[in-house]
């Protein structure tokens, strides 16, 4: 096999950019790694999109760009080929916390991350409440988005099946439909991703670390893991009701477990 096969990757050290700066190209340091993965970016600020999409490429990465939601809506619905979604939240015809929101029933697992010129916490908020995995305030370091696209890509890359089941509940990713006995759970895209995390760990204790890095892309700390467990209890009294055989267990010192008592 040829050594140029998988060439190396730059990544621009110490660079912050928005919608209007860009790195220096020689500016770079050189690390490997192998890619291949699509990437959709969605960005009406057509030099930035254009500058992301060679520097993703630069790296071995298909990249496809368009400049407004509804035409992004329609390319996912019909090529449905893609790795990753990139978007901005102001985005012509169809903003983009509107795109996320009618994405999800359709392609659940595809790793979303929002680049946003909005710096409020709540703005944050509502994309990750509305289904995004991540976002990244405008301007950013473009080693810190490289970092954060190869984080989701490796959170994505496990093979895991389309159904899953524990006792008499039941989970269907493609569909994002949950049942217990027959009775439909309506769970938000936050609370979805924490119980799909319990289903693909079923009978092992889960950390509340694990579970702030693989649903919240964040780095433990006692705030954050404060947030670890008013969620999980969202999740708990949707699962267990009164009455029905308890599956979700607390794992003293540790986090959470989904097993059959």
């Amino acid at each position: 096999m040829s050594s140029l096969e998988n060439p190396p990757i730059p990544f621009v050290k110490d660079t912050s950019f928005g919608s209007s700066s860009f790195p220096n190209p020689s500016d770079v340091t050189v690390l490997n790694r192998s890619t291949g993965r699509r990437i959709l970016i969605v960005e009406d600020d057509v030099s930035l999109a254009g500058f992301l999409s060679g520097e993703l490429e630069a790296q071995g990465f298909l990249v496809e760009q368009v400049h407004d939601g509804e035409e992004a809506l329609h390319i996912l619905e019909t090529k449905r080929l893609f790795d990753l979604l990139m978007l901005d939240l102001n985005l012509p015809k169809l903003d983009g916390i509107t795109l996320i929101q009618r994405l999800r029933p359709t392609q659940p697992r595809l790793p979303v991350l929002v680049l946003t010129a909005r710096s409020r916490v709540e703005d944050k908020v509502k994309a990750l409440e509305s289904g995004a995995d991540d976002c990244l305030t405008k301007p950013f370091s473009l080693i810190e988005l490289l970092a954060r696209v190869q984080a989701l890509l490796r959170r994505n890359s496990g093979v895991v099946p389309n159904c899953s089941t524990i006792g008499d509940l039941t989970m269907y990713r493609d569909q994002r439909r949950v049942e217990r006995n027959g009775r439909r759970i309506e769970l938000t895209p936050r609370e979805f991703a924490i119980l799909d995390v319990m289903m693909r760990n079923v009978g092992r204790p889960v950390s509340r670390a694990t579970l702030l890095e693989e649903v919240w892309n964040l780095a433990p700390s006692e705030s954050a893991t404060n947030i670890v467990d008013v969620y999980m209890k969202y999740v708990r009294d949707k699962i267990d009701l009164p009455g029905e055989q308890r599956l979700t267990h607390t794992v003293r010192g540790v986090g959470y477990e989904l097993r059959v008592a």
